[in-house]
């Protein structure tokens, strides 16, 4: 038996008014009318992508939102900008990518009053709340949502709260916590302003007292969900309400009941094309059959469930239908048809399992085909002879048939002479009534040979069929030793490989440190050397001629030997950071990766000035984990494009890296030797690190290093 629930959860938008759809991009700015202010601009930038969001033009909104987020100035729109990204990919199931934009909209909740305030915050804690509880993190779900109602209850917003206590009530059922579950649904019944929230809360709440085995108290609130369905013409929900009544109705086994209830979701579900919930009631219909005894009509339904479910593709359904099926026929005593039906069985079983593990054996295929074929040859030849053996019997049947016939038109002819041929009569009926008798027995010992013959068939392919599959079973196992192996050697490979370049990169450092070396000892030897012993000779001459001359050339040359000291000493410090020029130098480092490469780079700092006053060690250190986040994404990204945002806020240093490349598991994948290095210097630093990735989604690197 199979049940259905139904969890209603709403979604508040954040919408100022409904516009029409629009194209935008980072030019609607200046496309607007003249004199309207940047924040009613940005206003109906955002209103638009919610409006094609809210209108199934979900991947356009989502390019939009992303675009506008890299030019929006007011507080109000990136917060509305961000929520709606969060929306996007709560939708789309990437919970953390969801949690991230929301936590980003509320960096941006100082509205322009109180009211607007508590609505967006509730909003987003609603986010947070569901995507929490879909994650597993039931604690934090709940945490939530009692944070969301909480903030409702300040301006008495009536909608948010409810749509909170409602998810509330939900989190605490997933907790198996019931009886506050049941306390929240039952006041969220109460709630008139959104006939939804009350529809819902019947529901779960007939679902919760049928897992507590309550049926009255269960079936009293699905019969509140269907009135209120049958009120508001909600015939899907109509179906599913029915089902779980009549699940209940099975299950205080009034089969009778169960089975009316069931044809009625039927017939609704014909109506308006459910055809998974028509199916979950025709197999629920053939499960009360069977618990009745009742093969013959359980047959007959489960027959027409799977050709619903073979024409809907479902599989798993037409693996019950089978395995049922073939249990309907065990008790009839019908094992050719138990064989055929387990034969399908194993049939979808093996397609499921090629679905699944997407991996063929030709050689396996080749020879259970040939069985196959070799067991529907002997069926049909079993077929054939039950079939002449039945053409015989008929023409027997119509000749007693043609027999009696003329006798009982002799009895009409001769009613006169009657008690004269009666005693012929009655040896005739005797002789007819001992050829029925030899027939009947003829069809007796024919039908026990059938079963005898159908029973050694069945054995005989069993036996084969049983060595296939352990042969399968092994060769399955060496396959997957040798894939183990493979994978080993292809681990050592890329570990060698990886090791290699390693050598490459310290080994190209070192010649560098070697070349560098090899000029600052150049320099010493050509011209400070030179100097040098220029100066003895002449302190030489000076003591030996007594010549006081010659002391202002001395001191002209060491002038200069001080000079060349100090260059040689300013060429060891990176120029770069001297002049408050940081920003223009990552800026002119990005534009040189870009045109270097088939990069499309973007570069974004606010405040400029403020970053360029920065500690010239925190400078340094920065350039060189942007330079690291560069080398990573060259090497590995395959990316297209890539964003560097730099923003300094309340003295942290946030940096937002994003490119659009293949993206990795971060679960999975071990961290290299670029991202070590990272977290090397932030841990100098006190910075902190996190990455967002998804495969084909691309990476987001999210650092903050305190000023």
């Amino acid at each position: 038996m199979i049940k259905l629930t139904l969890n209603c959860i709403r979604l508040s938008f954040i919408l100022w008014s409904t516009l029409v759809v629009c194209q935008i991009d980072s030019e609607n700015l200046s496309a607007l009318p003249k004199g309207i202010t940047i924040e009613a601009k940005e206003k109906k930038l955002v209103d638009d992508a919610y409006f094609l969001f809210n209108n199934n033009q979900v991947e356009k909104s989502y390019v939009i939102a992303h675009q506008l987020k890299k030019t929006l100035k007011t507080e109000r729109a990136k917060f509305n900008c961000n929520l709606l990204l969060a929306y996007y990919f709560k939708n789309k199931a990437l919970i953390d990518s969801s949690i991230y934009y929301v936590n980003q909209s509320l960096k941006f909740e100082r509205l322009d009053n109180d009211s607007i305030k508590t609505k967006g915050r509730s909003s987003a804690y609603n986010i947070l709340a569901v995507n929490y509880k879909n994650k597993g993190l039931l604690q934090q779900s709940k945490k939530w949502h009692l944070k969301g109602i909480e903030e409702s209850q300040k301006y008495n917003e009536k909608d948010l709260y409810y749509t909170h206590t409602h998810g509330l009530a939900l989190t605490y059922g997933e907790m198996q916590n019931y009886s506050k579950a049941l306390e929240l649904f039952e006041e969220c019944s109460k709630y008139e302003g959104d006939p939804e929230i009350v529809f819902g809360s019947y529901i779960n709440m007939g679902m919760i007292y049928s897992s507590l085995k309550d049926y009255e108290s269960s079936d009293k609130y699905f019969k509140k969900g269907q009135e209120l369905s049958q009120k508001q013409n909600k015939q899907s929900a109509l179906a599913i309400i029915l089902l779980n009544l009549a699940a209940n109705a099975q299950e205080q086994n009034k089969l009778n009941k169960a089975i009316d209830l069931y044809e009625e979701v039927i017939v609704i579900s014909e109506k308006i094309d459910l055809h998974n919930i028509k199916l979950i009631a025709k197999m629920n219909i053939g499960s009360v059959f069977i618990d009745a005894k009742n093969y013959k009509d359980a047959q007959l339904i489960y027959g027409t469930a799977l050709h619903d479910a073979i024409e809907l593709g479902l599989l798993s359904q037409q693996l019950n239908i089978y395995k049922n099926l073939k249990q309907i026929a065990i008790e009839q005593g019908n094992y050719k048809n138990a064989f055929t039906h387990i034969t399908d069985y194993f049939k979808i079983k093996d397609s499921i399992y090629k679905l699944q593990k997407d991996e063929e054996i030709n050689e396996l295929e080749i020879r259970y085909s040939t069985l196959r074929k070799e067991k529907e040859i002997t069926i049909l030849q079993i077929e054939n002879s039950n079939r002449k053996l039945e053409l015989t019997n008929q023409k027997e049947a119509i000749e007693n048939l043609r027999l009696q016939q003329e006798i009982e038109n002799k009895e009409s002819e001769n009613q006169i002479l009657a008690f004269q041929n009666a005693s012929e009569k009655r040896v005739s009926e005797i002789n007819l009534l001992k050829k029925d008798q030899e027939i009947q027995e003829s069809k007796l010992i024919r039908q026990k040979s059938l079963k005898n013959t159908i029973l050694y068939s069945f054995l005989i392919l069993l036996v084969p069929i049983i060595g296939l599959l352990i042969i399968y079973y092994q060769k399955l196992q060496a396959q997957s030793e040798l894939n183990k192996k493979q994978e080993e050697v292809s681990e050592q490979k890329i570990s060698s490989l990886i090791k290699s370049q390693e050598l490459k990169l310290i080994k190209a450092s070192i010649e560098g440190q070697d070349k560098e070396r090899k000029r600052i000892a150049q320099e010493l030897h050509d011209s400070i050397g030179g100097n040098l012993a220029a100066i003895k000779l002449q302190l030489n001459n000076t003591f030996a001629n007594g010549k006081a001359e010659a002391l202002q050339t001395i001191n002209t040359q060491l002038d200069d030997t001080y000079e060349q000291v100090r260059d040689l000493s300013h060429n060891l410090i990176p120029k770069k950071f001297r002049k408050n020029n940081f920003c223009e130098v990552l800026e002119s480092y990005f534009n040189n990766i870009g045109e270097a490469s088939n990069l499309k780079t973007s570069f974004i700092v606010y405040p400029r000035v403020a970053i360029d006053e920065l500690d010239e060690f925190l400078q340094i250190e920065t350039f060189k984990i942007i330079q690291e986040l560069i080398t990573n994404t060259i090497k590995h990204a395959k990316a297209s494009s890539v964003e560097l945002q730099i923003n300094l806020v309340e003295n942290v240093l946030n940096l937002l890296f994003e490119d659009n490349g293949v993206g990795f598991n971060t679960k999975n994948n071990s961290t290299g030797i670029g991202f070590e290095n990272i977290k090397s210097r932030l841990r100098k630093l006190s910075g902190t690190f996190h990455i967002d990735s998804r495969i084909n989604r691309g990476t987001i690197i999210n650092i903050e290093i305190p000023t």
